[in-house]
């Protein structure tokens, strides 16, 4: 791989983004939109619904945006012979994918300081710890979504089959993750299933830093995340064709 490739990729996506004005508002402004939607639902309610919820919600959000753009902005560039012809220069597919983590990565990041200083300065979810950490969870959970759209796109022929990934790779994580029902009083089966799914720990690090000041876990959750970012992204290098057949 080579460093000036990966940038110049990355460049290309950054150009192609700030462009396309309408992505551009569904990757910053959608999830601000929900997370405030979501804090009006539950403002009259007794309780502290949106302290229970709100932390999933900056996991999940991220993570199903910046899967679904990744894995249909990726088919595209399959499908119309773009990345057929960029592999015919002296790109690798690992300088291909690094530099689409790398631009949506950027972007990830303007998304969760967004959301974060969304729900925490305006909408008044209480975090004990960190809040810097907060926001890098959040990073790490859109990477997370890019790293399996990349990986996710390589299996679809047209961008509507890229959209059927959500219910098979996105739905079953959000059931399982702990939203709904805490992962502990699943039945046997569903827990373990649970277990080897990435947006469980991306949940769990995140209900950790709005509950209690002590972070030791959520490093041990955000490694593991990191960890499934890793094995998408060599995932996504192995199976990226260069063409839509």
């Amino acid at each position: 791989m080579n460093r000036r490739v990966t940038v110049a990729v990355a460049a290309r996506v950054l150009t192609q983004l700030r462009r396309d004005h309408r992505t551009l508002a569904m990757l910053l402004v959608v999830p601000c939109v929900l997370i405030t939607l979501l804090w009006w639902m539950f403002e009259d309610l007794p309780g502290d619904i949106f302290d229970r919820f709100g932390p999933a919600l900056l996991a999940l959000f991220p993570f199903i945006i910046m899967f679904l753009v990744t894995s249909v902005t990726t088919l595209r560039e399959r499908s119309s012979g773009t990345l057929e012809r960029l592999l015919a220069m002296p790109m690798g597919k690992g300088d291909f994918l690094l530099g689409y983590a790398l631009a949506f990565g950027l972007v990830a990041t303007v998304q969760a300081l967004l959301a974060v200083a969304l729900s925490v300065g305006l909408l008044g979810l209480e975090v004990l710890g960190p809040v810097w950490l907060l926001g890098l969870v959040a990073v790490v959970d859109a990477v997370l979504g890019t790293a399996l759209g990349l990986f996710v796109s390589a299996f679809a022929a047209t961008e509507f089959q890229a959209v059927q990934f959500m219910p098979a790779v996105v739905l079953p994580q959000l059931l399982l993750c702990g939203l709904f029902v805490p992962r502990s009083a699943m039945p046997d089966v569903l827990e373990a299933i649970s277990n080897v799914l990435p947006l469980s720990y991306a949940v769990d690090a995140m209900k950790t830093l709005t509950q209690s000041s002590e972070v030791g876990e959520v490093w041990g959750d955000l490694g593991i995340v990191l960890g499934f970012v890793v094995g998408g992204l060599a995932l996504g290098a192995a199976t990226l064709r260069r063409r839509t057949p």
